[in-house]
């Protein structure tokens, strides 16, 4: 089965961590000038003029590898290359009070510490209680309980803790997912994976996409066959011995990037029951380690993952801001557990 022909039986096929596409055109030598978000409005499927005039203000349409204004008209072999911003498929969004931890908001975006367990979009079997939902609440009070849906421009996993970064305008939106296609967004996050890794850093790439016996599912493709391309840098934090908490920062935002490439190169995620990490894959036989693991998959009952931090310029100022959070208590507690026992463990060691 192509990866074409899978798709069809997948809505959501297409969702990632970074919510653009790209387009590039190059113009028929017959082409009368023409105004070039009157050309687009021709070319790409709906969408309005008023969000390519604002993806034009933002500097993410190029002619001829330079910038332009919305007067420019196209001419005959032009090659034009635009970033758009997309939203998620588009549901009824309820406002509801939910508590929100807003790390900063200004009038173009908002920042939040997503707690773990929040879904990030209403969508298939989670249509209220998101953050989406939440944020309208919120944004409704500013407006005057005028509805007011906030645009996504990147997402991060039901059960992933951290940082978020929402626009509130549709310039914000645009000038933002120019910067997450030219991977100029500074991300890490900090993660508890499986393992004792060979080498202290490391870059894992390979294309991810859909699995194409579970859809459930990402999958590695390190040929590129399939999905799209994707990678991740990490960096060992401390040794544990049979798990690591490990650093990991982004060049792309693919779904479940960070779980599927950890898992690829054997080193799931602890307590990614996605991903195999829900069990001890490493360690002893013996009773007292495994409900020491039992133990420790209770305090965090979802896979260790948090997005720590979030850099980029700002949309309106131009001025590089950068926010970063606290590990969340579950992670906070599971890691200082392991320490624990390590320490235990090199210590009967020497004694033996």
């Amino acid at each position: 089965m192509s990866e074409e022909d899978f798709s069809l039986l997948v809505e959501d096929d297409n969702i990632q961590e970074e919510l653009y596409e790209h387009f590039n055109f190059k113009v028929d030598k017959g082409q009368q000038m023409l105004r070039i978000d009157k050309f687009l409005m021709g070319r790409i499927e709906n969408v309005t003029r008023n969000k390519l005039q604002n993806a034009i203000r933002a500097a993410s349409v190029l002619v001829n590898d330079a910038v332009v204004k919305s007067n420019y008209r196209v001419k005959p072999l032009d090659e034009i290359r635009i970033v758009l911003s997309t939203p998620p498929r588009e549901v009824e969004i309820i406002p509801q009070e939910i508590p929100l931890e807003i790390m900063y908001e200004d009038e173009e975006i908002i920042v939040v510490n997503k707690a773990a367990g929040m879904v990030v979009h209403p969508g298939y079997n989670n249509y209220d209680g998101t953050l989406i939902n939440a944020l309208c609440y919120h944004l409704s009070k500013e407006y005057l309980n005028e509805i007011q849906i906030p645009y996504l421009v990147h997402r991060i996993d039901k059960d992933t803790s951290g940082v978020l970064l929402i626009a509130k305008t549709e310039f914000a939106q645009s000038k933002l997912a120019l910067q997450f296609f030219n991977h100029s967004i500074e991300r890490k996050y900090i993660a508890l994976a499986w393992g004792n890794f060979v080498e202290d850093t490391g870059t894992v790439e390979g294309h991810i996409g859909r699995s194409l016996k579970d859809r459930r599912v990402m999958s590695v493709f390190p040929n590129g066959e399939y999905g799209k391309s994707a990678i991740t840098h990490y960096k060992v934090l401390e040794r544990f011995g049979y798990v690591s908490t490990i650093e990991c920062q982004l060049e792309t935002g693919r779904t479940h990037q960070i779980r599927a490439h950890m898992r690829h190169i054997g080193h799931a995620l602890f307590n990614d029951a996605t991903y195999g990490g829900d069990r001890a894959l490493k360690g002893t036989t013996f009773t007292k380690y495994k409900q020491f693991v039992d133990n420790c998959f209770n305090i965090i009952p979802r896979q260790a993952l948090h997005a720590k931090s979030l850099g980029f310029i700002h949309p309106r100022t131009n001025e590089y801001i950068f926010f970063d959070s606290d590990l969340p208590d579950d992670m906070t507690q599971v890691i200082k557990k392991w320490r624990e026992y390590s320490i235990h463990q090199n210590l009967e060691n020497l004694q033996d």
